[in-house]
């Protein structure tokens, strides 16, 4: 039986964010932030994911010539370097094969312009255009997001030939039926909030309205549609306590451990019919 081909999309500002691949201080202590790539990495290393899936590319659309990016990967820049923090150890292998020389950059360079210019929206399509490319030429069975901070159309789009096979991993309950719902991109500190009895109406003002605490919080493998964390949900997990006086890094850590990473794996392993981890 040959293995389905899988790409993995992501934001290496946003890995940056979390101080992927490097130690946190988590209480009174310290703790190793694996990022959601690497667990993946072990996974297909170590467990039964590995006879289901090949791990063919890891695509960022970090852009090396804005100032903002720049500043974001400051300590990590663009690719993994000699003095530079990483989101991997360096020299992982994943089956076999050197992470680092899976790794292919497609800028988002539609980001430079301001949104609605028609410079951003022409943009925005021949980025999709090249992502499309890409996926086609390594013949992509599934598409895995992590942590991408743009919202993709065409490439979802009913009739599209990646649509139904691009999911998303999100840190946060996806259900809207849910009382521990968290989607956006705010998703985790949404939930440290509500842990407080603190609701954000806007994340730009900071307007909060007082809400019963929520003390739970979760992760969600999903597809993804043309809307924000809105697709089919296909495996979630509610494992995550919040202690109200956890700092965001150390909600992420715990996230990742108990919801998230279990998240994407059960996701995965339904996708293929694989054994259960």
């Amino acid at each position: 039986m040959s293995k389905a081909k899988l790409v993995y999309i992501c934001s290496l500002r946003n890995a940056a964010a979390d101080q992927a691949g490097q130690y946190i201080d988590y209480k009174e202590g310290q703790r190793y932030m694996k990022s959601p790539l690497e667990y993946l990495v072990e996974a297909l290393n170590d467990t039964p994911l590995g006879q289901a899936y090949s791990l063919e590319a890891v695509i960022y659309d970090d852009d090396e010539g804005s100032p903002g990016d720049r500043a974001k990967l400051a300590e990590y820049g663009f690719r993994c370097q000699p003095g530079k923090k990483w989101i991997c150890p360096s020299g992982l292998l994943v089956q076999g094969r050197d992470l680092d020389g899976l790794m292919h950059a497609i800028p988002s360079t539609y980001r430079r312009h301001p949104k609605g210019a028609p410079e951003r929206v022409a943009g925005k399509s021949a980025f999709e255009r090249s992502l499309l490319d890409k996926l086609t030429a390594l013949q992509a069975d599934v598409v895995v997001l992590d942590g991408l901070l743009i919202i993709l159309d065409e490439l979802v789009r009913p009739g599209s030939v990646f649509h139904r096979k691009i999911v998303n991993i999100h840190p946060g309950i996806t259900r809207i039926e849910s009382p521990y719902e968290r989607r956006g991109a705010y998703a985790t500190l949404d939930a440290l909030n509500g842990a407080r009895g603190k609701k954000v109406l806007n994340w730009e003002t900071m307007e909060a309205v007082a809400v019963p605490p929520v003390l739970m919080t979760g992760a969600s493998f999903h597809y993804v549609d043309n809307g924000i964390d809105s697709g089919e949900v296909i495996a979630d997990a509610l494992k995550t306590e919040i202690d109200p006086g956890d700092t965001i890094l150390e909600l992420r850590w715990n996230n990742f451990q108990r919801s998230l990473f279990p998240a994407l794996h059960q996701g995965l392993s339904l996708l293929a019919g694989a054994p259960p981890h």
